[in-house]
C-alpha cells in the first residue's frame, strides 16, 4: 500500500514525559497512568540530551521485544542476532531481547504476560485479534506521544497523520501501526488440486458443500490420510462460516476463543449481533458433527497438538487451514514436497464476496507501560523499521546462509537444509514494503487471489472504534469463559447432540452477561456512528 510522508516536524524535545504506567488491572484513563500528566515525574532511564541535540547513550541496555511465535531451536536465530546486535550497540548501544509467546494457548498467555506488571520494553500489537484495546484500558501500554518525534523520528515523520489517529486511545498515541506493508491475511482452507480433480471437483471451491465433497473422498480413497487434520485451537468452521454464509462483520471485541460480537453487515455495520444467536452457528454445529463422525478430522482432535502444517507437506493430511499470506509460501513448499499437488485455497469470503480490507493496526508495535527505557526502546524500533541492514536481517536472515539473491529475488543457496538453516523472527510489528525483497518461495500465482479479493473488498470500517469495556468487564470476561469451555467441542462436533450443545452454549452466554454485553455495544456503536458520519 502507498502511504504518504509527513512534512518534517522540527521537534527536539529536551524535557520527555514518561513514567512506569500504573499495574494492568488500572483504568489506563490514558493508556499509562505513570505519564508526566498524572505523575508529573519522568521515567526512571529518561535519556538526557547531549546539548547538541543528540541523545545521551552512554549507557548500555537491553531491549525486550514481546513477539508471538514458537521459539526457534535450530540456532539460525541467534547467529542472526548476534549480527543485529552489532549493529544495534553501534548505533545506541542497546541489544534486542526477543520474548516468545509461544502458539500453545497464546490468547490466555499474551494477555497474562502484559497484565502480570513485567517491565517489557517492546510489545507486538494487532487490535483486531490481540485485544489492544481492551489490554489499552488496562494500562498495559505507555503513551508515546512526546517520544516519537525524538526517539523515533524517522518513524514519527513517514506515518500520516490519519494513521496516527486510528493509533490512539483516549486521545494518546499508543502504538506504532504497520501501516506501510501490504498483505492479506483473509482466512481460508487450503486443499490439494490433483486430489479435488480426482473427486471431480473441477472449480475452485466455494463453499462448505463442496469442501465436503473433498474431504469424503480423501477419506475413502487416500489410505493413511486424515483428510483434515487440526488442532482444536483452531476456528476455522466458525469463521469459515460467518463469513462464507452471513454478511457479518467481525468486530474488534476481545471474547477469547471465539469472537462473539460482529456487526450485521457493510450497510448495518453500526448494528451489533452474533453469529452464535443466528441460525448459521447450529447449521456449523450440525454439518461438523456429521463431519466429525465420519472421521474427517482425529478422533482426539480436543487434545491433538501435532504439527498439522507439517503432515500436508508430507502427503499424510488433505487440508489445512490459515490466511493467504501463509497460502502464498505453503503453495511454493507443497509443489516441492508433493510435485503436482496443486495446493489451491478456498477463501472463506469467496462464497458471497465478504471481504473487509485488513486494518492498518493488524500489525504494530507499543511500548509497554512497564518499560524501563522507553527512550531507547523507540530508538530500537525507528532502527528496526528504516535501517535496510537491521530490518532485512531481522526479516531475512542472513545473506549466504538464509538466502541468495538471484535477479533481484531471494533464493535458497545451494545446499541449503531447512532443518539446519531456516530462520524466522515472527517480526509484525513494523514491516515495511520498501526493505522487502522478493522471494522465490512466494507463489507467483498469488496475484490471482489478489485479484479476485480486490473485485470485492470493502474498507474497513473499525480502525478508530475504540470499544470502552470498563462497565461489562466482568461480563466480557465471564464470556471468554464461556467460548473456551464449550466452544472447542461444539466447533469440532464433539459436544454430541448439535441443538442441544448449541442450546447450552447460548444459555450459558446470556447467564455470563450477554445481553448486558450487546447493549453497551450497541450503544459505543451508536455513539461511534454519530463521531464518523
Amino acid at each position: 500500500m502507498f502511504r504518504g510522508k509527513r512534512i518534517l516536524f522540527a521537534v527536539l524535545s529536551l524535557v520527555l514525559v514518561v513514567a512506569l504506567a500504573a499495574c494492568s488491572g488500572g483504568k489506563g484513563n490514558n493508556g499509562s497512568k505513570g505519564s508526566a500528566e498524572s505523575s508529573g515525574s519522568q521515567s526512571p532511564s529518561a535519556a538526557a540530551s547531549t546539548g547538541d541535540g543528540g541523545v545521551d547513550t552512554s549507557k548500555f541496555v537491553k531491549i525486550s521485544y514481546l513477539v508471538l511465535g514458537d521459539k526457534p531451536t535450530n540456532g539460525q536465530f541467534e547467529k542472526v542476532f548476534e549480527k543485529v546486535n552489532q549493529l544495534m550497540r553501534e548505533k545506541i548501544n542497546a541489544e534486542l531481547e526477543w520474548k516468545w509467546i509461544e502458539w500453545a494457548d497464546w490468547q490466555t498467555k499474551y494477555n497474562l504476560t502484559l497484565a502480570s506488571g513485567e517491565p517489557i520494553d517492546l510489545i507486538t500489537i494487532a487490535t483486531d485479534w490481540l485485544d489492544t484495546w481492551n489490554n489499552a484500558q488496562r494500562g498495559a501500554f505507555m503513551n508515546i506521544d512526546d517520544l516519537l518525534p525524538t526517539y523515533a523520528p524517522r518513524t514519527w515523520e513517514s506515518i500520516p497523520s490519519e494513521d496516527w489517529e486510528e493509533s490512539k486511545f483516549n486521545g494518546k498515541i499508543v502504538l506504532i501501526p504497520e501501516n506501510d506493508f501490504t498483505q492479506w491475511v483473509n482466512h481460508g482452507i487450503y486443499y490439494r488440486g490433483d486430489w479435488a480433480k480426482e473427486a471431480g471437483i473441477n472449480e475452485p471451491i466455494k463453499d462448505f458443500e463442496m469442501l465436503g465433497k473433498y474431504l469424503q473422498y480423501v477419506k475413502d480413497s487416500k489410505e493413511g490420510v486424515v483428510p483434515w487434520d487440526t488442532q482444536s485451537g483452531g476456528i476455522g468452521p466458525y469463521i469459515g462460516f460467518t463469513q462464507s454464509y452471513t454478511d457479518m462483520l467481525e468486530l474488534p471485541i476481545g471474547t477469547g476463543y471465539m469472537p462473539v460480537f460482529h456487526a450485521k453487515s457493510y450497510d448495518e455495520k453500526y448494528t451489533a449481533t452474533s453469529p452464535i444467536f443466528d441460525d448459521v452457528f447450529l447449521n456449523m454445529a450440525t454439518m461438523m458433527k456429521d463431519w466429525a463422525d465420519k472421521g474427517y478430522w482425529r478422533e482426539d482432535v480436543l487434545n491433538y497438538k501435532g504439527d498439522t502444517r507439517s503432515l500436508l507437506r508430507a502427503g499424510l493430511t488433505g487440508t489445512d487451514q490459515h490466511h493467504t499470506q501463509t497460502y502464498a509460501s505453503l503453495r511454493v513448499n507443497m509443489d516441492k514436497d508433493q510435485p503436482g499437488s496443486e495446493l489451491l485455497m478456498f477463501p472463506f469470503s469467496r462464497t458471497r464476496g465478504n471481504l473487509p480490507e485488513l486494518s492498518i493496526t493488524h500489525g504494530g508495535t507499543s511500548v509497554g507501560a512497564h518499560s524501563k527505557n522507553p527512550e531507547r526502546a523507540l530508538m530500537a524500533y525507528d532502527l528496526m523499521r528504516n535501517d535496510k541492514e537491521i530490518y532485512q536481517l531481522i526479516n531475512f536472515g542472513l545473506e549466504g546462509v538464509q538466502y541468495e539473491l538471484k535477479d533481484g529475488k531471494r533464493v535458497l543457496p545451494a545446499g541449503y537444509d531447512e532443518a539446519r538453516d531456516a530462520y524466522y523472527s515472527d517480526f509484525w510489528g513494523g514491516r515495511v514494503d520498501r526493505f522487502e525483497i522478493p522471494s522465490d518461495t512466494v507463489w507467483d500465482g498469488i496475484s490471482t487471489l489478489y485479484q479476485e479479493y480486490d473485485s470485492y473488498k470493502e474498507p474497513y470500517p473499525y480502525g478508530r472504534f475504540i470499544f470502552d469495556k470498563s462497565k461489562i468487564d466482568a461480563e466480557l470476561t465471564a464470556i471468554s469463559q464461556v467460548t473456551g469451555e464449550l466452544g472447542p467441542a461444539i466447533l469440532w462436533g464433539k459436544a454430541g447432540d448439535p441443538a442441544k450443545a448449541v442450546e447450552e452454549f447460548r444459555a450459558k452466554l446470556k447467564a455470563a452477561g450477554y445481553d448486558k454485553a450487546i447493549e453497551e455495544i450497541q450503544r459505543q456503536l451508536d455513539e461511534f456512528k454519530k463521531q464518523i458520519e
